[in-house]
């Protein structure tokens, strides 16, 4: 068998339907076996957008995604992608061609050392020197990518090697479980968390990745304790439910922070220590309950007294056996921020300004998706408001990036998220800015005869990085851009483009275009001017500014 032919196998062996990418001529036998195959290549039209969609694959199924580019230029270009998988645990493969290492007639011509660039920005990389390796480099790299924790490998193929024959042929995935924490954690978390007053619950990235909400649901109705989330843990539990006490890593004079300072137990579960500090551990201010797939990874703010390291639901559900409700716990502290968090998250929806308001932009959104439409946000100040202002009902239904916390990804990514999910709503929602980064990808969805809507929203300048300039006291530098015609550049895709005047033209345009088939982009204008305000401390007594 041709090496490229086994290569294609070995991925068909994986469960991979469909390649994301952009090739180049040293990928041409890796195409035609693809060709061959019939496996489905999506062509994008820049690396990075394919990196993104694979890692959102990844994301959303728990299976790695894939992504293929040439040398060179096309393996430098996935080098973003690579550090959002990695920082992100989206698990996700790469594949990269290069010139051929037995005999090569064109000197250093576009050579670069991918393995050693790749090598700091994933768990695994490596170049394939026989086609022999090809069955167990794969299995490894996916295996690789997708055990806890989650991430980006890489593997290079080079020319000559991907036309070698081989009698070598694919290996199939194993069987296999995750361990279980054992009896002797489970009986120290069960008693941190029984013998404390006022215990917290906080849902972490970790808990997103696997099957682990229906338990959480269990634990919180049956325990009875007040929860809240991160930003990458939103949606694990229903955040309509009366327990919910709001997303953390905001700001820590937030209804939330009071909440957690009234805490002297917190039970820490699927905490990723690339998200933003949700809270700060200080000496004998509280216990810890670290519940993960690993242990922890102890730094100045975080160093957890109690671990418990296995399967996330399993130990749930053994630590609300374990506990139940406790008739001394006292949550009055965290109704009271609650009722606070209510009150505010109440205000603001309805307002009528335009530029939009934010807060009425979360708001038309959270009316028009369903409780499984998924929104894919780019980076950017509405991000903040969406992580504070959206109540997701369900799991990876508001998909945001809080860890590499990179522009450009909210297109890509629900591109991917539509694929995986194409009876399912799906809205991008991008600054202009982070919009502009991949907006060619707008073809590659209009290629892809997707039903999916895009809201630019438009401060025509760098509004997050505007706003803590002004939070410094520093004045207005560096910070404007220059945007198309939304609604032209739109158009020019076959994509179809609008602009609302107001806000509640807004609400019906958005629910026209989620009904309608085919891509639209919607031009929205911001006001960004109750930032401070609206996400900055609270005083006090839990009242926010």
């Amino acid at each position: 068998m041709k090496a490229s032919d086994l290569f294609v196998k070995a991925l068909e062996a994986e469960g991979v339907r469909c390649v994301f990418g952009l090739p180049g001529e040293e990928n041409l036998d890796l195409l035609e076996s693809m060709r061959a195959s019939g496996m489905r290549l999506i062509v994008t039209r820049h690396e990075q957008a394919a990196g993104f969609m694979a890692a959102t694959w990844g994301r959303l199924t728990g299976r790695a995604g894939v992504c293929l580019s040439t040398l060179g230029p096309g393996a430098t270009n996935l080098v973003t992608a690579a550090a959002y998988a990695q920082l992100g645990a989206m698990p996700m493969v790469m594949l990269t061609g290069q010139k051929p290492i037995k005999a090569s007639k064109q000197g250093h011509f576009q050579i670069v050392d991918v393995v050693g660039m790749m090598r700091p920005l994933t768990k695994s990389t490596r170049t394939l020197v026989s086609a022999e390796h090809v069955p167990s480099a794969v299995r490894e790299a996916f295996r690789r990518a997708e055990e806890e924790r989650p991430g980006a490998t890489h593997l290079e193929l080079p020319e000559d090697v991907a036309r070698e024959s081989t009698e070598a042929v694919p290996l199939a995935p194993g069987a296999h479980r995750r361990p279980v924490a054992d009896e002797a954690s489970i009986a120290l978390a069960v008693e941190a968390i029984a013998s404390a007053r006022r215990p917290l619950l906080m849902i972490g990235a970790g808990a997103n990745r696997k099957l682990t909400s229906e338990m959480l649901r269990v634990f919180v109705d049956r325990v009875g304790m007040p929860f809240f989330s991160t930003q990458m843990g939103k949606g694990v539990v229903d955040e309509t439910h009366p327990l919910w006490m709001g997303t953390a890593a905001l700001s820590d004079g937030d209804f939330v922070h009071r909440a957690i300072e009234a805490s002297d137990c917190i039970v820490n579960v699927g905490h990723d220590v690339v998200e933003k500090p949700p809270f700060v551990m200080r000496d004998n201010r509280r216990t810890v309950v670290h519940l993960n797939f690993s242990s922890a990874e102890v730094d100045p703010v975080y160093f957890p007294q109690v671990q418990v390291t296995g399967d996330i639901a399993n130990a749930v559900w053994r630590i609300a056996e374990g506990v139940g409700p406790r008739t001394h716990w006292d949550f009055a502290p965290f109704e009271r921020a609650r009722a606070g968090l209510d009150s505010q998250l109440s205000q603001s929806i309805s307002d009528d300004r335009f530029p939009i308001y934010p807060a009425r932009l979360v708001a038309e959104v959270r009316r028009a998706m369903p409780d499984d439409g998924i929104v894919c946000l780019d980076n950017g100040m509405y991000k903040l408001w969406f992580a504070r202002y959206y109540r997701c009902r369900r799991p990876n239904t508001l998909l945001l990036d809080n860890a590499l916390a990179t522009m450009g990804a909210g297109l890509p990514s629900a591109i991917a998220a539509k694929m995986v999910h194409p009876r399912r709503k799906v809205l991008a929602v991008c600054g202009d800015g982070g919009f502009m980064m991949n907006s060619q990808e707008l073809e590659t969805a209009v290629r892809l005869k997707l039903d999916l809507t895009v809201v630019v929203v438009r401060d025509d300048g760098y509004g997050m990085i505007r706003w803590k300039q002004g939070e410094m006291g520093l004045p207005d530098f560096g910070m404007e851009l220059g945007n198309p015609d939304f609604v032209r550049y739109a158009e020019a895709y076959g994509a179809r483009g609008h602009r609302p005047t107001s806000a509640a033209e807004f609400g019906s345009t958005l629910a026209r275009c989620l009904e309608s088939g085919g891509v639209h982009v919607i031009d929205l204008p911001i006001d960004y001017s109750d930032n401070a305000r609206a996400l900055g401390a609270g005083d006090e007594d839990g009242a926010a500014r």
